[in-house]
């Protein structure tokens, strides 16, 4: 709880921190290496997003983790090569205030965060439509849809913009599944909450219209051990089993507001930090974003 006050107190003294606001400002090189072979991520910057390999629409895992190393730079992996490891230090509280009666829990109770912000000691899932190739070939962006969840509790997915803002709900594990819509050369981080530990696979469809008229798709499934006891050999190993769920039936999309003329996108960076009565939830800074119906 000691370092949740202090790592809240931080951020509401420091509201554009560089370490909240310039990794999302971030440029992906062409042509970054597609490394094979299991690893596991357990802290540092890693996104999901498309890709082309060998010519085919395919959803990778970015791991800007790499660059830590005097020599290292970015790299892409495949989805079933990486576990993403959420550790016993993302353990929060559910706070005592109705807007986050979604999280279904009771207030006070444990759950596992990776949050909107950044935390050095959490692993930072967040996603990206950067790829030099994909922003030169795919029309206006793509729609992410998480098409099914398998694992020993819930999740939920959502961003919370500035000036304590209610929060926005992009997917939930117990629902149906809600497309989002991510402008092209959009970087966004989100809240990830985790009812209970274990190994959660989360399957997500990610679909575009290239300028061409053509429509590419591809479908992977992501896999996170939840909690430091958890084991990974097991999330590697695991195998998705379930049926994916009906589309709602006014499905929704997140869209961006404007922010300095990026072209044909924009970077989600400006965040809030809520305070519930008794319990420290520290929530993530990204830039705003709005629920939209697709027509």
């Amino acid at each position: 709880m000691r370092r949740l006050l202090i790592g809240l107190c931080a951020l509401l003294l420091t509201p554009t921190s560089a370490f909240a606001q310039g990794d999302l400002e971030q440029k992906i090189d062409e042509g970054q290496a597609v490394v094979a072979g299991r690893t596991v991520l357990s802290e540092g910057h890693v996104d999901i997003g498309p890709r082309f390999v060998d010519g085919r629409w395919t959803l990778l895992v970015h791991d800007d983790q790499a660059k830590a190393d005097p020599d290292g730079e970015s790299v892409w992996r495949p989805t079933d090569h990486t576990v993403l490891q959420v550790r016993d230090q993302a353990i929060l509280q559910i706070p005592d205030d109705p807007n986050y009666a979604f999280l279904r829990g009771t207030p006070g109770d444990d759950v596992f965060v990776v949050p909107q912000t950044q935390d050095p000691e959490v692993v930072w899932v967040g996603w990206n439509t950067q790829d030099p190739e994909v922003m030169e070939t795919i029309d206006r962006g793509v729609t992410m849809t998480m098409t099914g969840v398998e694992g020993p509790g819930s999740l939920v997915v959502y961003l919370q913009s500035g000036d304590f803002a209610e929060p926005d709900v992009l997917w939930d594990s117990e629902g149906k599944p809600e497309p989002v819509w991510v402008d092209v050369n959009t970087h966004t981080h989100a809240n990830w909450v985790f009812s209970k530990p274990g190994v959660y696979l989360v399957q997500v469809k990610i679909e575009a219209e290239l300028v061409d008229g053509k429509t590419v798709s591809d479908t992977q499934v992501l896999r996170f051990a939840v909690g430091s006891k958890t084991s990974t050999d097991e999330a590697f190993t695991a195998a998705f089993r379930e049926t994916p769920r009906a589309a709602a039936s006014t499905p929704a999309a997140a869209t961006a507001e404007s922010s300095g003329g990026v072209p044909h996108g924009v970077l989600l960076g400006i965040g809030a930090v809520l305070l519930a009565v008794g319990f420290a939830f520290v929530l993530a800074r990204g830039r705003g974003a709005k629920r939209r119906a697709r027509t």
